[in-house]
């Protein structure tokens, strides 16, 4: 079997449907963050998209979106739909840790959803490392991590608040951490919410 590392692994788990972190819409607590404490319009990056919900929705309320996933062949579902939908944004397929060498301090906010938990944990550090060179200084990271447990073997790989604030605060500063206000019903207790801002 592929490695989380290629895109081989993704494009498999895509073709077997076994995609069981799609949910069809957009994350219901990214949607009650934009109605309740919209960021101003900028430029938003979404790693590991998908078919790239989150991303429309944040293009249709007036940011200039950035999709990256690993996987080609799910980029084109997420195009037709943003095609289907009269949405603006861009896709891209690439290799996440690339990125801070073609898109250097190039996005105002991330938002950040089970892609933490899809890279092999052992390059949680470098992730955080992609996050903070993308984003410019003062821009925010925006994410609901998940699961947060600590077993399974993962694809999604377990998540502690303990590691991630350890990971992102020498990078970024902690404003706000809580419970989802809108949590995914199946997941209930599984996610945490974040708010960071990029440090100088």
């Amino acid at each position: 079997m592929a490695s989380v590392n290629t895109p081989g692994f993704w494009e498999e788990r895509y073709a077997q449907h076994e995609d069981g972190w799609e949910m069809g819409r957009a994350h219901p607590s990214l949607v009650h963050w934009l109605d309740t404490t919209p960021p101003p319009p900028g430029r938003i990056a979404v790693p590991g998209c998908g078919r790239g919900h989150d991303a429309r929705l944040l293009a249709s309320r007036g940011h200039d979106v950035v999709g990256f996933d690993f996987a080609a062949s799910v980029l084109e579902e997420a195009r037709a739909l943003a095609q289907r939908d009269g949405v603006a944004l861009r896709f891209e397929q690439a290799d996440i840790f690339t990125l801070s060498a073609s898109y250097p301090h190039a996005f105002d906010g991330v938002w950040e959803y089970t892609c933490f938990c899809a890279i092999d944990p052992r390059r949680r550090a470098a992730y955080v490392d992609t996050m903070a060179a993308i984003i410019r200084p003062g821009g925010w990271l925006l994410a609901v991590f998940f699961p947060m447990r600590s077993y399974g073997a993962g694809p999604p790989y377990p998540v502690a608040r303990d590691e991630v604030r350890g990971l992102f605060a020498p990078r970024f500063r902690i404003e706000r951490e809580l419970t989802p206000p809108a949590p995914v019903p199946r997941r209930l207790g599984q996610e945490w919410m974040v708010f960071y801002r990029r440090g100088p």
